[in-house]
């Protein structure tokens, strides 16, 4: 029988002795998060900044020529991109971007999990984006770069399983184990990344389906929902008639009768984030 509790143990080793690579984020993305904290940093420091990794920037690029973000001219240079999207909005990107790089495994069950995971999570980003524009005290990129790394504590487990051939030999007891370990492990990664409460919430609160948040709505109520919307028609997603007993819709303000994908104009929405980050 599969022993979850010594997995856990090895996999927190693991992190703390630095021998999985994804809780330590890429030095060009730790520069980029300390520049625009500083407020005077411009888009050319930024850029600078960026250009030190190619296929960062070359993603960069296509973002701010993507459908959701392009103007009437097409950007060519990094720090006219910088300019376009604006500073805060492009260090989520950074992050986004190289966890897009880590989703990568040599064997194809975990290939496939690690596709799963981030293809998921981009349309979990896409519904957070839209959902959040309902709410004025919501970024809406922020809400998407919470829908991308809502489910980053699989990305480890993932890495770890490759170790264990009674999870390579058995996708339920996986699928299982990502989900049991997913939200404490995810929330580990992103305190040790530094990041904001408010995101380190979403990671430990995306499968509490009784979660509320005691105020206003928040980013993970935002994407609690838009992961019931997004897989409702998986094998591990939850029966539309069940969402009304689900206290986050009526906080997001989605009926639950209704699912968001076939409400005019979010198709389009989501297919242009699907384009950032899929193709």
């Amino acid at each position: 029988m599969f022993d979850e509790k010594a997995f856990l143990d090895t996999l927190y080793q693991a992190i703390d002795d630095n021998r999985l690579t994804l809780p330590t984020l890429p030095e060009v993305a730790l520069k980029v998060r300390s520049a625009v904290e500083e407020e005077k940093s411009s888009a050319k420091e930024v850029a600078d900044i960026i250009a030190n990794d190619a296929a960062l920037s070359a993603r960069l690029l296509h973002v701010a020529n993507s459908p959701l973000y392009r103007g009437r001219v097409q950007i060519d240079n990094l720090q006219m991109a910088v300019s376009r999207l604006g500073i805060r909005l492009v260090r989520s990107l950074v992050v986004s971007l190289i966890m897009q790089q880590i989703f990568q495994a040599t064997n194809d069950l975990l290939d496939k999990k690690f596709r799963q995971v981030w293809e998921e999570s981009v349309q979990i980003a896409a519904f957070s984006r839209i959902l959040a524009g309902n709410h004025e005290h919501l970024d809406k990129d922020q809400a998407m770069l919470a829908g991308l790394i809502h489910n980053i504590g699989a990305l480890p487990v993932l890495a770890m399983a490759e170790n264990y051939d009674e999870l390579l030999e058995d996708e339920k007891e996986l699928d299982r184990v990502i989900e049991s370990l997913s939200p404490e492990i995810g929330s580990r990664i992103l305190k040790m990344w530094d990041f904001p409460p408010s995101l380190i919430k979403v990671t430990e609160r995306f499968l509490d389906f009784d979660y509320v948040s005691p105020e206003v709505v928040d980013y993970a109520e935002v994407v609690l929902v838009s992961r019931l919307e997004a897989i409702v028609d998986s094998e591990h997603g939850i029966p539309m008639e069940k969402w009304s007993a689900i206290p986050a819709f009526g906080k997001v303000g989605v009926e639950t009768e209704i699912n968001i994908i076939e409400v005019e104009g979010v198709a389009d929405d989501v297919q242009n984030i699907e384009v950032m980050f899929l193709s």
